[in-house]
């Protein structure tokens, strides 16, 4: 039961730079492909991270919400936090708990095996949130936006074998933390400082937006295999800061041994 991070989705100009970058330098490989983004006006290629997923998505025509996204944060950068939860009740109750803090369902679809909710970014103020449902009910396993199971073909853990958090920022890191966890009906913790919020398996974290892009999706925990390894192919790549970030769409990936 519970809240579990499944996929991380950035948005980009470019599709293939970013995918790119993200495989060279974490030791990766392209998954699943989703035509069915095209009538968003989308491309998307994800990538499998153990059981979890990075996605990036990138407009191919004008217009789109993906392209507004861009415009808005003045490039590349963090787009969606997407979850699962096991059962339609759990689903329900957050819709419910969003409608109570004023926050609209900006895309839902129910096909009655795989139900699919998206919260709109701008009432959550940072990201769009979006918690899918679907029959299987199985968090490390089957997920449809992924391909349902083929996407255990994809997977490659030589170097980062988990995707255990997010960091979303705020000009007011408290008033965005109380938000998420309004929805999501869970407590606002603190840790070094900040308030998070734990999922069932992922920490959200909340930050304070310094870098003049606003509010946004930041950055991504990733569990280190080999870190030294991830931030030479880093360097190599010229993704790597001068203060030792890496740095890919837009989003700073943290890693954690």
């Amino acid at each position: 039961m519970g809240i579990h991070l499944r996929q991380v989705a950035l948005v980009a100009r470019e599709l293939a730079p970013v995918i790119d970058d993200l495989c060279a330098t974490f030791s990766l490989k392209r998954g699943h492909v989703d035509p069915a983004v095209g009538k968003y006006g989308l491309e998307n290629t994800l990538i499998a991270v153990g059981a979890r997923f990075l996605e990036v998505v990138a407009p191919v025509q004008e217009g789109t919400a993906g392209g507004r996204y861009l415009e808005r944060r003045g490039g590349d950068g963090g787009y969606m936090v997407i979850c699962q939860v096991p059962t339609l009740e759990e689903q329900a109750a957050l819709r419910a708990r969003a409608a109570e803090a004023g926050v609209r369902v900006a895309h839902e679809i129910d096909r009655k095996t795989w139900n699919i909710m998206q919260l709109h970014p701008a009432d959550m103020g940072a990201a769009f949130l979006e918690v899918d449902w679907d029959e299987k009910a199985d968090v490390a396993g089957n997920w449809m936006p992924a391909g349902g199971e083929s996407w255990r073909e994809d997977v490659a853990t030589e170097v980062v074998s988990d995707i255990t958090g997010v960091e979303l920022q705020s000009e007011d890191p408290a008033a965005l933390a109380a938000k998420w966890a309004a929805v999501c009906g869970l407590p606002v913790e603190r840790e070094g400082g900040m308030p998070v919020m734990r999922l069932a398996d992922a920490l959200v974290r909340f930050a304070e937006a310094t870098d003049g892009r606003g509010p946004g999706l930041s950055a991504v925990r990733l569990q280190a295999v080999d870190a030294g390894r991830a931030r030479a192919q880093a360097e190599a790549r010229g993704v790597l800061t001068s203060a030792g970030d890496i740095m890919i769409g837009g989003v700073r990936f943290d890693l954690r041994d």
